[in-house]
């Protein structure tokens, strides 16, 4: 099976790609999303990723905020593995937006000759949390 029917829809996982600008940080957030919450071994095996990526990744994402991470407690000896969780798919697209509405109001303000004016920003992208139901 290809990881693309492991991970589910190939054009979202192209978008999530796009946001976080890595192929393998995308695979570990839809993972983390779908299975909602799992130990860096079940990512390493869901994700088909090799297991020093996973790790590099997920420190990378945790320190970005992209995850958060709750420390299973064992009655094993040795460490307690952390179960690793995505941030939601809405506060994702918020960071997201932010990103691209900071890149556009520098390009507007090219584009007026205000440069210098960081408090120019006409640009404003408003992302909608209300689910909207269909009316007939």
């Amino acid at each position: 099976m290809t990881s693309a029917g492991v991970l589910g829809n190939k054009s979202l996982e192209q978008a999530i790609q796009e946001i976080l600008k890595s192929r393998a940080a995308s695979r570990i957030y839809l993972y983390l999303l779908r299975k909602n919450g799992a130990k860096a071994d079940q990512i390493i095996r869901g994700s088909h990723l090799h297991p020093s990526t996973v790790r590099e990744i997920l420190v990378q994402m945790y320190d970005q905020k992209l995850i958060y991470r709750k420390k299973l407690k064992t009655d094993n000896i040795g460490k307690n593995p952390y179960v690793y969780y995505s941030i939601s798919p809405l506060l994702l697209i918020k960071r997201y937006s932010k990103e691209i509405e900071d890149r556009l109001n520098k390009i507007a303000r090219l584009a007026n000759f205000k440069q210098n004016d960081v408090s120019y920003n006409p640009v404003k992208i408003k992302i909608s949390e209300e689910a909207k139901t269909n009316e007939r």
